[in-house]
């Protein structure tokens, strides 16, 4: 390169030109000197310094790498998030085996380690049902002082303790915070019975935290046996009336189609749940789901645009980046509560 060793060959540098441009790379990529600093020590131009680490780089005399723990794959993530217009997405890796089903403790292991980058002292985080979430919860190691919602009911009152309601006591309990766990089945027989319970203190107290949670971490279902926790809490005719309107995801209890729309909004008012235009405002939402059988499900609810972050796996990634197109709304838009 000119003005390094004009007049040699162009890949071979002299021992007085390689020991400077040793010294030059290890105070800027080492010791965090600016090129003006390293300029003034050796008595250069900060030019000759550009010069210098360029070439450094070009011989193989500096050697830059980015590292990732090997379970997250930094490309796929960072595709997915520029695709959906997310604030975060993370990849991990999917089974080795070749399975094509999500590893809901490595999921789970992961989310936690992102909450407890995004959730900040004072916040109020909020916690929906799923499998996905009561994995990440019991991972959690970390969070700072804050306090705990949870924001639906739960699949089963008889396993209350052993789900969500853990789940949010949990995270409770590695912040130090309070918790607010709703000790009442999702899903109602009918509307009166579900605003009954809304109305009673200890639920009512959670649903008005809804408004002041400042992250929040949801699980999404595809509509299918065993892939769905309202699916399978429906009956078949209920599960047939729902299908027939074009059902492809669901998430704390919302129904949406492939292109994101939210139908079927008639089953919320049987179900205790954070309303749609209150999860639309909160800040963050992070996502938690993986495998193929929940791919087409995951487009769906990023089509919504009530999520803003999302954890998956590489085989869901995969279907997202190839074989999904985003819906022309941002992700990140928050301002229409139930737009279609």
């Amino acid at each position: 390169m000119p003005g390094i060793s004009a007049g040699r060959p162009a890949l071979r540098m002299g021992p007085a030109e390689l020991v400077q441009a040793a010294a030059m790379a290890r105070r800027f990529y080492l010791e965090g000197k600016s090129k003006i600093q390293i300029a003034e020590e050796f008595g250069v131009s900060r030019f000759k310094v550009a010069r210098v680490l360029e070439t450094a780089l070009e011989r193989d005399l500096v050697r830059i790498e980015i590292r990732v723990p090997a379970e997250l794959d930094a490309e796929r993530s960072d595709a997915l998030r520029a695709r959906y217009g997310l604030r975060h997405a993370v990849v991990v890796e999917s089974p080795a085996d070749g399975d094509e089903s999500p590893d809901p403790e490595n999921l789970g292991e992961v989310a936690a380690d992102l909450l407890g980058e995004l959730v900040t002292e004072g916040d109020v985080l909020g916690l929906a049902w799923g499998r996905s979430t009561i994995h990440m919860a019991a991972a959690l190691d970390r969070l700072p002082p804050c306090t705990v919602v949870q924001l639906t009911g739960v699949y089963d009152a008889g396993t209350a303790e052993r789900g969500s309601v853990e789940a949010v006591r949990r995270a409770a309990q590695v912040s130090g915070g309070e918790a607010h766990p709703i000790y009442a089945p999702m899903l109602l027989p009918d509307p009166s019975t579900a605003t009954a319970l809304r109305n009673q203190p200890g639920i009512a107290r959670a649903f008005d935290y809804f408004d002041k949670v400042t992250v929040a971490a949801v699980s999404i279902g595809s509509w299918e046996a065993g892939i769905s926790t309202v699916h399978d809490m429906l009956t078949e005719e209920e599960r047939s009336h729902y299908a027939s309107l074009g059902v492809a995801a669901e998430m704390s209890a919302h129904l949406f189609d492939a292109q994101g729309r939210r139908v079927g909004r008639d089953l919320g008012e049987r179900c205790i749940t954070v309303e749609a235009d209150r999860l639309r405002r909160i800040p963050e939402v992070v996502a938690i789901a993986g495998g193929m059988r929940k791919s087409e499900a995951i487009g769906a609810v990023l089509r919504s645009g009530l999520v803003t972050s999302l954890v998956t796996d590489t085989v869901a990634a995969d279907f997202l980046l190839k074989d999904f197109t985003p819906a022309p709304r941002p992700a990140l838009e928050r301002t229409d509560p139930d737009g279609d």
